[in-house]
């Protein structure tokens, strides 16, 4: 439980604005530090085999402009692909399309630098959760990876799954990390809690508070 909340703590997250293909949109920012060289991150995050250990099964046409699905999850086209450095792709989930690109940075003690940005639409859905409802779950995403890279070993379907006691904490503790972000990014502080606690509510309820 402490090793992945230590983990969870490892990560900066940050709030911007952004364009989607729908219009002005918002971004969601997370980067982090892996205690692996930038090859080794490239290849986990764009080899179908590795990917499907620590994420989701991953197939499609995986070349600069094919398409990709990830099973049960999004689809999308690679837009944008510089091994070992950048990966772009539209992120299709049902009718909402917004956009993901992840930049590696090799640091000089041999780790890398992973930054992952969304740009998601301002709609209904930012309106009532704010950045939590996409930050949580690249939270976990990243916690997963982070397991692969230091153990070799697929991340716990338990964790992946959510169906291990810690993941709910884990969940409710980013919900209000991504609350901060999003304040500090200027949003009103009663505007930002609201959004993370609502998102808190969604991922994982507290059992100690009776619903509404």
């Amino acid at each position: 439980m402490n090793d992945l909340m230590a983990e969870l703590e490892r990560v900066r997250r940050r709030v911007d604005s952004a364009e989607v293909p729908a219009g002005p949109g918002h971004l969601v920012e997370l980067s982090r530090v892996y205690d692996a060289p930038v090859e080794d991150v490239w290849d986990a995050c764009t080899d179908p085999e590795r990917v499907g250990r620590w994420f989701l099964p991953l197939t499609g046409d995986l070349r600069l402009g094919g398409r990709f699905q990830l099973e049960g999850n999004a689809g999308g086209q690679i837009t944008e692909c510089e091994p070992p450095n950048r990966l772009a792709v539209t992120w299709v989930f049902g009718d909402a399309v917004s956009l993901v690109r992840v930049d590696l940075t090799g640091l000089a003690d041999g780790g890398t630098e992973l930054r992952l940005r969304h740009a998601v639409s301002d709609d209904d859905h930012w309106a009532q959760f704010g950045p939590g409802a996409t930050g949580v779950g690249w939270d976990l995403t990243l916690l997963g990876l982070d397991f692969f890279l230091s153990t070799g070993e697929p991340a716990p379907d338990a964790v992946r799954l959510g169906t291990d006691p810690v993941v709910p904490a884990l969940m409710r503790r980013s919900a209000q990390e991504w609350g901060r972000a999003h304040e500090a990014a200027g949003a009103p502080a009663t505007q930002a809690q609201d959004a993370a606690g609502r998102t808190s509510a969604a991922y994982a309820p507290d059992p100690q508070v009776a619903p509404d």
